[in-house]
């Protein structure tokens, strides 16, 4: 309902980078650079310095970034008490997930809420943990769900669900003829990890130095998503840990074997949210739909 130019002005002062800005509000970059541009003429001044491909905030720039950030919370909160009100749950929820849970979890949980719920859009970002986060953090999503610990103190973090990490490796490997397995024998194969950043490779490492591992894993490939390790693994380039329920089919199809970790590894899937931002009700129907889902459904 807001000026769109000054939600564009709003997306490009909080990142400073007109390309991540677009991107955020599914534009294109040229069409980010016009709306600025219209903003800037409205005032008779610029609101942004462009030199040596950074850009920066001018004094009015400044003032017209703190005045814009108010304004959008009084928007917020106008549309918020008059669906209140009217008892109308309604609007866009922006939601960001790490890639196993965009994947493995959000499909059931959304089709669900969608089908209670069907005024509400969703818009899903997928990135890693450190990704959320960050998105979480400067107000691009709504929403987070992430699979490994958040550090941030300023944002408000609760534990959906507990997620059991296995074992991974095809049914001729050596290692399926153990009904657990240590940290010490995974370091003696070769192993097939996600990228920096990812909560799945955050939890890894922890739990080994937890368990006394001072060495790296052996590690021959780093991928980017769930799926291609499972492939790699199938294919007998290495062993890999995965979330449990990332694999049911391939298990199912014996085209792959999980074993539990001895002793065992557990993470939390937790939702992310601004600790202090204010909350349009579209948003806190999602939030305890998904609370309330995470607990009726343990495994999913």
């Amino acid at each position: 309902m807001a000026d769109r130019r000054l939600k564009v002005f709003h997306t490009v002062a909080k990142l400073l980078n007109f390309t991540k800005a677009a991107d955020a509000l599914h534009m294109t970059q040229p069409a980010v650079t016009f709306q600025i541009r219209q903003l800037e003429e409205y005032f008779n001044t610029r609101l942004f310095d462009r030199t040596h491909n950074r850009v920066s905030l001018t004094e009015a720039g400044q003032r017209v970034y703190s005045f814009s950030g108010r304004i959008f919370e009084l928007y917020d909160e106008m549309e918020h008490s008059i669906r209140e009100m009217t008892g109308d749950v309604s609007g866009v929820v922006t939601l960001g997930a790490s890639t196993t849970i965009a994947e493995y979890m959000l499909p059931f949980l959304l089709g669900d809420f969608k089908t209670k719920n069907p005024e509400v859009n969703i818009r899903l970002k997928v990135s890693n943990t450190d990704g959320i986060v960050s998105m979480v953090e400067n107000n691009i999503i709504d929403l987070g769900i992430v699979e490994a610990s958040v550090s941030n103190k300023n944002l408000q973090v609760d534990v959906c669900r507990m997620d059991q990490l296995v074992v991974i490796m095809p049914p001729e490997h050596e290692l399926t003829h153990f009904d657990a397995i240590s940290s010490q024998q995974i370091i003696s194969y070769p192993f097939i990890c996600r990228e920096e950043g990812s909560g799945t490779r955050e939890v890894i490492a922890e739990y080994l130095q937890d368990n006394g591992i001072k060495e790296e894993p052996n590690v021959c490939l780093e991928l980017g998503s769930p799926e291609s390790i499972k492939s790699a693994v199938e294919a007998g380039m290495g062993v890999s840990i995965m979330s449990q329920s990332t694999v049911q089919k391939e298990i199912k199809l014996n085209t792959l074997v999980a074993i539990p970790l001895d002793p065992p590894l557990e993470r939390p899937f937790s939702f992310v949210h601004q600790r202090h931002k204010f909350k349009v009700r579209a948003m806190e129907e999602l939030l305890e739909f998904a609370k309330q889902y995470c607990i009726a459904h343990p495994g999913k």
